[in-house]
């Protein structure tokens, strides 16, 4: 049966596993090794050529779930995203990349693509035009990531890509945010995706991975760089993610059920300024997200009045944890100025809209219930806290 038959949960839980002939396991077998037979066979494995059992197995059931013919698993992904990158950019190239975007990925740009004579421009914004403004003649990649971290703004996925072909420019996307349950982009034009699997592919805050995914043909390029860059992935970490995608489904649904009510909740809270959440009506990116997304996602932001403090507020917190990354099962805040955006200046920050204030909130999957109590009790302290002379 075709993959694109398969419901998302059979892909997760089926397809790409390796059978154990030896001893019938119900999972996958591991296979350890960094060295194999060279002579009398079809394929030569080594680690470093992203082709050992577990890897190639992996990389089947992430092609299917992001419906590409081909995908790469790297050590992380800052691996993916650089990989990627530099495979379709040389000396005298230029890059478009949104405004909005993850962070680690601006401090890329910002700090490697000259030494390479790179030339790059950020947008300023997220809408279509904007790409299409700072689009030159030796344009060859636009950028895009939506729900943007921190601010989750919604970028038009298919408006991207028709600009990007009919400019005859490649379109990548960072995927990470939606995940391939609530977002397909490469049924919305896109030519190549990528992900940070530590998130919602990992789930379990406990494997640091990244995914390539696109065309056979694009896909050989990010391996010709791939295998020079060296950013594979042991196989004991490609295992526990094979493991790890079998309830990624399950989980992000939780997540994404959890964050809708979140949302509502901090929208209706006197003691939060804004809330950043495409699942709000109230959200400029709703009506877009609502049309190419499946699912709003597991991850807002929010502002607490002025009067609250942020740094005091997320040391009284009890069951949300105050965690540099995001997308585990259990619910976690940061702040974006202190981690995820920390290499960005201030003005550069101030430039997308992030504010010392803001907190980014990652969904886990505990009862709402228990978030708000502890989100309330940790406001109360700090209230508490606040001499009025």
């Amino acid at each position: 049966m075709n993959n694109d038959k398969k419901g998302l949960n059979t892909i997760c839980t089926h397809v790409g596993e390796l059978e154990d002939n030896e001893f019938k396991g119900a999972v996958s077998p591991l296979y350890m090794s960094t060295s194999y037979q060279f002579e009398d066979v079809d394929v030569k494995r080594y680690p470093r050529y992203f082709n050992t059992p577990n890897q190639e197995a992996l990389c089947k059931k992430l092609a299917a779930l992001e419906h590409t013919e081909a995908a790469m698993i790297f050590g992380s992904g800052m691996a993916a995203i650089s990989t990627a990158l530099m495979a379709f950019l040389q000396a005298g190239d230029h890059i478009v990349l949104q405004q909005t975007i993850y962070g680690g990925t601006y401090h890329f740009a910002v700090s490697q693509f000259e030494r390479f004579g790179i030339e790059y421009s950020f947008t300023n914004g997220w809408e279509v035009e904007d790409f299409e403004k700072e689009i030159k003649p030796n344009t060859k990649v636009l950028y895009l990531e939506t729900p943007s971290n921190p601010l989750l703004t919604i970028t038009d996925v298919k408006g991207v890509a028709d600009l990007a072909k009919k400019k005859g420019i490649l379109s990548m996307i960072d995927n990470t945010f939606a995940s391939p349950v609530n977002q397909n982009p490469i049924d919305l034009g896109i030519d190549v995706v990528v992900h940070s699997a530590t998130k919602y592919m990992g789930g379990h805050s406990d494997i640091c991975a990244g995914v390539v995914a696109a065309s056979k043909e694009h896909m050989d390029k990010v391996w010709q760089t791939g295998i020079c860059f060296g950013g594979s992935l042991s196989d004991y970490t490609v295992w526990l993610l094979e493991r790890s995608l079998k309830t990624m489904v399950i989980r992000v649904k939780a997540q994404n059920e959890n964050a809708m009510k979140m949302a509502t909740y901090l929208n209706q809270n006197k003691d939060v300024d804004n809330v950043y959440y495409p699942g709000l009506e109230s959200h400029p990116g709703h009506e877009l997200a609502k049309s190419q997304m499946s699912g709003f996602g597991g991850m807002l932001s929010f502002e607490l009045t002025p009067e609250i403090d942020a740094s005091l507020f997320f040391k009284e917190l009890k069951l949300i944890k105050p965690s540099m990354s995001l997308a585990g099962i259990e619910s976690t805040m940061l702040s974006p100025t202190q981690t995820s955006h920390a290499l960005m200046s201030p003005e550069d920050r101030a430039k997308q809209g992030i504010k010392d204030s803001l907190i980014r909130f990652s969904l886990g999957i505990e009862e709402t219930e228990d978030l708000i109590a502890d989100i309330e009790q940790a406001i109360a302290k700090v209230k508490s806290m606040t001499v009025t002379v």
